[in-house]
């Protein structure tokens, strides 16, 4: 067995006994790769550094509801989270981004702010920002599969946990 896979079970084994100490374990453990997938999707330094505290928070609130049997591993337990979280931060940027105008008959104006872009552009190699880009033109999914597959490393059976896919 893999190392990281066997530190993995005992933190998780852990941590169905709510292990305080082992929960500060997984996070020394996985905060890069939550850090990583977080600010692969979201392209905001300090929005995924929130997101990544918030990730880790809510999912010690799993352990202490007995809630990790749930996954299969700790790790597809962190992603899911970080996933759900970052959907909920698209929503609410989109949210912040319509205005709605009442005209005099009554009739709702709906007005979008085109000036608030969701991707900040970031200061990095012109290389990342290629990848970047063809990133973009993936769909949401296919996007997020890779970079749970070759960014993060996670095995098929943790993104298909991640995803609630089946493995095929």
């Amino acid at each position: 067995m893999e190392k990281g896979k066997f530190k993995d079970k005992v933190i998780y084994y852990r941590l169905g006994k709510k292990d305080k100490d082992a929960f500060v374990g997984a996070y020394d453990l996985y905060l890069n790769d939550i850090y990583r997938f977080i600010y692969f999707k979201i392209s905001n330094k300090e929005e995924a550094e929130d997101i990544a505290s918030q990730t880790f928070l809510k999912s010690w609130n799993h352990v202490q509801n007995n809630e990790i049997s749930d996954y299969n591993t700790l790790k597809s337990l962190f992603y899911k989270v970080a996933r759900n979280l970052v959907i909920d931060h698209y929503r609410k940027k989109s949210d912040k981004n319509n205005i709605s105008l009442e005209r005099g008959d009554g009739e709702v104006m709906d007005l979008v702010d085109h000036s608030q872009d969701a991707h900040e552009k970031i200061e990095i190699s012109t290389e990342f920002e290629n990848l970047e880009d063809m990133m973009k033109e993936l769909k949401d999914d296919y996007r997020e599969v890779i970079i749970l597959r070759y960014v993060n490393e996670l095995s098929i059976s943790e993104i298909a946990d991640v995803l609630d896919k089946k493995k095929g």
